[in-house]
């Protein structure tokens, strides 16, 4: 049975760091690319970053770049989310995703399969 299990969230002051991490069990998943999304109150899930199987390419949302990075370590079945100068609006629950359908962009939920339980993180003004 896959599963994903997020770490890392909390409470923290805006312009502070977090990073978030996702472990994956069940099976490896270096030849998958992954992802992070995040939900808000009140609002839709969203893309927030993409990286490649092999780490070698990376993608972001534009409210976040420049801000976060996103890296893997397949020997660990982890996947990591750096996020500096965190602001309010990044407040939300953060869930990482394995990607396993690639007929659409990576920033579609629908394509990713299996997707962890998310973990809160909460930037106070």
């Amino acid at each position: 049975q896959v599963q994903l299990v997020e770490s890392g969230g909390g409470l923290v002051q805006a312009g502070g760091s977090l990073r978030l991490s996702c472990t994956g069990s069940g099976r490896t998943f270096s030849t998958n690319s992954m992802g992070w999304f995040r939900q808000a109150p009140g609002k839709e899930r969203e893309f927030v970053s993409a990286i490649t199987s092999n780490g070698g390419s990376t993608y972001y949302a534009d409210s976040v770049k420049g801000r976060f990075t996103i890296s893997r370590d397949n020997a660990k079945n982890t996947v990591y989310l750096q996020m500096n100068s965190l602001k309010s609006e990044d407040t939300a629950v953060y869930y990482c995703a394995i990607r396993t359908y690639y007929s659409g962009s990576y920033v579609l939920r629908s394509q990713y399969a299996y997707w962890g339980q998310g973990t809160q993180v909460t930037v106070s003004s």
